[in-house]
């Protein structure tokens, strides 16, 4: 139960920047991104990324530029870029450090270990994917990098509900 309309610690809009603003209305499916191995697994929550079709297919994305999965991505060089659903809501949020995670993060869902990093088992959609060149470095891209990687495999399988984050919230898919 809440007394406020709005969030209560939302600045008044004359002071909120009109570039986030824009960006919160873009919105977008939420990806999880994954890498490493046993105690060295990372994992981030990542609504900023596209998929490029071509030979080869790139997903590009932007970073944290320090979190500890970009850490681990450019020292494997591999990742997963696995579609999150409307189930997996709170798992997002575990990984985007905004929700408790006792024991850690992957003690949260079923994990299976692949070539590319950790995948989440009841995954609907995941790529695995390896940095664009050996000499591979991120590029600065605002509060983020941007990480370009080159697809190598892929798994498809059938969709239920995409998670889908719009102007600071989950929205509920419709049927």
């Amino acid at each position: 139960m809440t007394i406020h309309s709005d969030h209560p610690f939302l600045p008044p809009e004359t002071d909120r920047d009109p570039v986030r603003r824009l960006r919160g209305r873009v919105g977008g499916t939420v990806s999880l991104w994954t890498s490493g191995a046993g105690a060295g697994r990372a994992g981030l929550t990542v609504s900023s990324y596209l998929v490029s079709p071509g030979e080869p297919a790139h997903v590009v994305g932007l970073l944290h530029p320090e979190s500890e999965l970009l850490e681990r991505l450019l020292e494997t060089g591999t990742a997963v870029v696995q579609l999150l659903e409307w189930r997996d809501r709170e798992l997002a949020d575990v990984f985007a450090g905004l929700f408790p995670a006792p024991g850690g993060a992957f003690r949260r869902g079923s994990w299976e270990q692949t070539d590319w990093g950790p995948v989440l088992t009841t995954a609907s959609a995941w790529a695995g994917v390896r940095l664009a060149g050996d000499d591979y470095a991120p590029r600065p891209a605002g509060w983020s990098d941007l990480v370009d990687t080159v697809i190598e495999t892929v798994a498809v399988g059938e969709e239920d509900r995409p998670l889908v984050h719009r102007r600071g919230r989950y929205l509920r898919p419709s049927d």
